[in-house]
């Protein structure tokens, strides 16, 4: 059995004295496992990189087994985030999360396209409000997608401003009336309505959050999140929090 694609690096943990196990995201094998010998080596480590692009050809005797990698590095991110903190925390997120919910060996063509798109502009402007339309695409992929489309309550599309925690649809504010409190926000960034502040950003967390932890997670087991999903919200939190110059 074999096969070559380009592939995310999710993650990486050492298999062995000298080998290494790569979690790889393709667009038409999914996530898909393997080792790579030689890759907790010094030559090897600093290439194997969460976030890195890589041209990996899989063998294996047979298509159940593991297998091995052979892979060419074919662009580090890692390395160009390093002097963006935050930068450095989405492509983190992005990787923690995938490796997270996602299923090996299914394939995602449209969510690789858009992890693709998101990790190659990392710390371009807005790019954290393509972040959060990137989380709402991940629970759309697996299954917990929301419907911000219309009202539940009225089917109107006008003024809408929350979502429920336990359906995922977008009420509006006549809609919510004495409930309101006990809904989750739907900021404009979240419609993907562009301009949102780093506050507005932060209430989209909070909600798609939500649904990441209290609806996907639940479905694998019940895990808790990665902790870089929240350093990366901390940090965008506290970038809303900073007075605005001028």
């Amino acid at each position: 059995m074999e096969w070559r694609a380009d592939g995310i690096l999710l993650g990486v943990r050492r298999h062995g004295e000298h080998a290494a196990i790569l979690d790889l995201f393709t667009a038409g094998l999914g996530r898909h496992m393997g080792v790579v010998r030689g890759g907790a080596s010094r030559k090897m480590a600093p290439l194997l990189q969460p976030g890195a692009q890589l041209d990996a050809t899989w063998r294996a005797r047979l298509d159940a087994h593991l297998g091995s990698y052979t892979v060419e590095l074919v662009h580090g991110r890692a390395a160009e985030a390093m002097d963006d903190r935050l930068a450095l925390a989405g492509l983190s997120s992005v990787c923690a999360l995938l490796s997270f919910a996602l299923p090996e060996r299914h394939a995602y063509p449209a969510l690789y396209a858009r992890s693709l798109a998101l990790l190659d502009g990392l710390g371009a402007d807005r790019w954290v409000e393509a972040y959060l339309l990137w989380e709402l695409a991940l629970l759309e992929e697996t299954g917990f997608g929301l419907d911000l489309a219309s009202c539940a309550a009225t089917g109107t599309t006008q003024d809408l401003a929350f979502v429920s925690p336990r359906t995922g649809r977008a009420v509006s504010r006549a809609g919510a009336g004495a409930w309101a409190d006990r809904l989750l926000p739907l900021p404009g960034a979240l419609r993907g309505v562009p301009g949102g502040d780093p506050a507005e950003i932060v209430e989209g967390l909070r909600t798609t959050g939500h649904f990441l932890s209290g609806h996907l997670a639940p479905s694998l087991g019940d895990r808790p999140l990665p902790p870089a999903r929240q350093r990366l919200v901390d940090l965008i939190a506290a970038r809303a929090a900073q007075p605005r110059s001028g």
